[in-house]
């Protein structure tokens, strides 16, 4: 059963009341517990009665006094204590469905899980949901809740999700606005279907839904598309244009509701060739998982930082390797600081992405074989930068699963690892050698 207990945190309030791996936890305060929403949302408060089973099949009940708040303890077999719930759509811009063959499996696992998108801050279509769990939602207040939209016309939305069933996820939408469900919006704008009229109706709708933001990014597409809905990439023309869209609608949620409420992703302003907004538009980036002000912010925390730095006796020459699509903004960092720190030694190259196709142009989706086939006997310096989001999460491991280690054999050079804060970036800069 997946509410049975696997363990017990040490010195937690349910430790002290001498709960056990192996039990199966079937209730709190009367409430059935079926996953870890209610196993949070039902033990938040300062006095419990748990309800039991244990491996015999006797059951008993536990009274436990603790901290509003505090977690119990208790640990299951997965975090959801259920199955996760995957994606049942077909959305023509999947970039799962875009991946080669041959990758590692978990790349190819498509989640579409209210929990996660309360839990992690993933984002959902809602198109899983029951009219129960809808409700449930409702009732227990989940929120946030982080929606992938694209689309308000029904028939566009359903279309756009290769679902002919998704336009009740709009009624959710609805429903949880009138809640005060407080909801976070994604679109992937794919020119010719969502962009122009389209885009400015589902903004507009959004408004209406009582969304809290909603960033706007553009459609990735890679070279394995064959049997797929035909898409193109937005080009210069198209981001600006829907950059256009943006601030006008930003502008009339700003008289509002005191919010621009839509973020374009860093990606449209580099490839519009227009300059990034200042740290105001982002309104605390909000949205920067979603690559809505990573670069500004980055900016900011890389000259900040500088003011802090020497430049060491003797410089360690270096490389920073990068998408194309953050070539020039990397390129404009390092001037920025060879400029105070003359002696500064480095160079930075933008990498093509043969991996995917070249139509992929974002430093995350770097693999370790262009890498290698791209720096392969060029003069690097005494060291590689590259950054954190180029690898698996804790590991030195590429997309394509090329090892940090294999890549420094290849090119022979060592490979630094940088941080994701403009700060990790000034530092690494600065690293110098012994002086001789």
């Amino acid at each position: 059963m997946s509410t049975v207990i696997t363990s017990v945190d040490p010195h937690s309030p349910a430790r002290r009341a001498h709960i056990a791996a192996g039990e199966q936890l079937l209730s709190i305060n009367g409430h059935a517990v079926v996953d870890v929403l209610d196993y949070r949302f039902y033990g938040y408060d300062a006095k419990l009665e748990l309800r039991l089973r244990r491996p015999d099949g006797s059951e008993r009940t536990v009274r436990i006094r603790k901290d509003e708040g505090q977690d119990l303890g208790l640990n299951f077999d997965t975090y959801l204590m259920d199955e996760m719930r995957q994606c049942a759509n077909h959305c023509i811009f999947c970039f799962v469905d875009q991946m080669p063959p041959g990758m590692r499996p978990s790349l190819y696992i498509k989640d579409d899980d209210a929990r996660l998108s309360f839990l992690l801050g993933n984002y959902i279509t809602l198109t899983n949901l029951t009219e129960r769990e809808a409700q449930r939602i409702i009732d227990l207040h989940i929120s946030p809740i982080n929606v992938s939209v694209h689309a308000t016309d029904p028939q566009l939305h359903c279309v756009m999700l290769g679902n002919k069933n998704a336009a009740r996820s709009l009624d959710y939408m609805r429903a949880f606005g009138k809640a005060g469900i407080e909801m976070n919006g994604q679109i992937v704008v794919c020119p010719g279907w969502n962009d122009g009229d389209q885009l400015r109706r589902t903004l507009s709708d959004l408004m209406d839904m009582g969304f809290r933001s909603c960033s706007i990014v553009p459609v990735g597409i890679t070279r394995y598309r064959q049997g797929l809905a035909k898409l193109r990439a937005v080009d210069k023309q198209s981001a600006g244009a829907i950059i256009d869209i943006a601030e006008e609608y930003g502008a009339i949620a700003l008289k509002r509701f005191g919010t621009r409420m839509f973020f374009c992703a860093d990606e449209l302003f580099l490839r519009a060739g227009r300059e990034l907004p200042g740290d105001d538009y982002y309104e605390g980036y909000r949205q920067l998982e979603n690559g809505v002000g990573m670069l500004r912010s980055f900016q900011s925390g890389f000259v900040a930082a500088l003011d802090y730095e020497e430049l060491p006796a003797v410089p360690s020459p270096f490389t920073m390797a990068t998408g194309r699509a953050a070539e020039p903004f990397l390129r404009m960092l390092l001037e920025t600081a060879m400029e105070r720190f003359p002696g500064l030694q480095g160079q930075v190259i933008g990498i093509d992405n043969d991996f995917f196709g070249r139509t992929i142009d974002v430093t995350g989706l770097v693999t370790g074989q262009d890498l290698a086939a791209q720096l392969k006997g060029r003069d690097l310096g005494d060291r590689l930068l590259i950054p954190l989001h180029m690898l698996r999460h804790g590991e030195n491991v590429f997309l394509d699963d090329y090892t940090v280690e294999r890549l420094e054999q290849e090119i022979h050079c060592r490979v630094e690892i940088v941080g994701t804060d403009g700060g990790d970036l000034a530092d690494a800069l600065f690293e110098g050698k012994e002086e001789t």
